[in-house]
């Protein structure tokens, strides 16, 4: 096992244990360490003093069950028809950005100068690991854009909305709940940035109507005028969103 730093404002951490890269969380408001792994991405949240030598420990102590739970995840998948190498080119808000991939301590994806790098110890290349770091930036930055974007478009339509979340749908790119919760397909942040914008401004006309109504589609052209177009969009190339 290696440790790898990588110092953004703050400094996080990252362990190389053999087939998985875990984050590790120190923090004054906790006196025990807690696994966590989510769609892949493994995290341990630890006390700020605790020894490197027992970080590492409990994840050899506790690996079986960490690659148990993402197998479950990587099961889960669509098999991708992308190669996780560098060349392979990944969408975001319309454009196609090249992957790098380097060697040296372990830094995640990061999209800079025009493409996507990830470095990885040498003899790691591990596609599975790759997929899983860019799976977790497009969440991470899917989470901020319609976070922003709702708020901007809840304004101009005049609602408010009570939460945004994530899912991945197989046939639908959002839904509305009559309490206001809104959730988006993550993968629409593949698609052009005017296209984001419409499926954000669609969930959220929905805090209108709450049906296909013409008046509903009336206020989405308000807001959209090009709508129809946004549409035939989402018809043509929804099913390319993938990576």
């Amino acid at each position: 096992m290696s440790l790898a730093n990588q110092t953004s404002p703050k400094t996080i951490e990252y362990i190389d244990s053999n087939g998985f890269i875990v984050e590790v969380k120190r923090t004054n408001r906790t006196k025990s360490a807690t696994i966590t792994v989510e769609e892949g991405k493994v995290c341990v949240v630890v006390p700020r003093p605790l020894e490197h030598e027992r970080i590492t420990k409990l994840l050899k102590d506790k690996s079986r069950w960490i690659k148990e739970k993402i197998a479950l995840h990587r099961e889960a998948q669509p098999t991708s028809t992308k190669q996780f190498v560098s060349g392979e080119s990944f969408s975001y808000l319309g454009r196609n950005y090249r992957l790098k991939v380097q060697q040296g301590n372990y830094q995640p994806i990061k999209l800079a100068h025009g493409r996507f790098g990830i470095t990885l110890r040498a003899g790691t290349e591990n596609p599975d690991l790759i997929q899983d770091s860019l799976f977790s930036w497009y969440k991470q930055h899917a989470d901020l854009k319609f976070k922003e974007k709702a708020k901007r478009y809840a304004q101009m339509i005049g609602v408010k909305f009570n939460s945004v979340g994530l899912k991945t749908y197989k046939s639908r790119w959002g839904s509305c709940s009559v309490e206001g919760d809104i959730t988006f397909n993550w993968k629409v942040i593949m698609a052009p940035n005017h296209i984001v914008d419409y499926v954000v401004a669609h969930e959220l006309c929905h805090l209108i109507h709450h049906d296909h109504s013409p008046k509903f589609w009336r206020e989405v052209e308000r807001i959209v005028p090009n709508y129809v177009e946004c549409k035939e969009w989402l018809k043509q190339h929804g099913a390319n969103l993938e990576f």
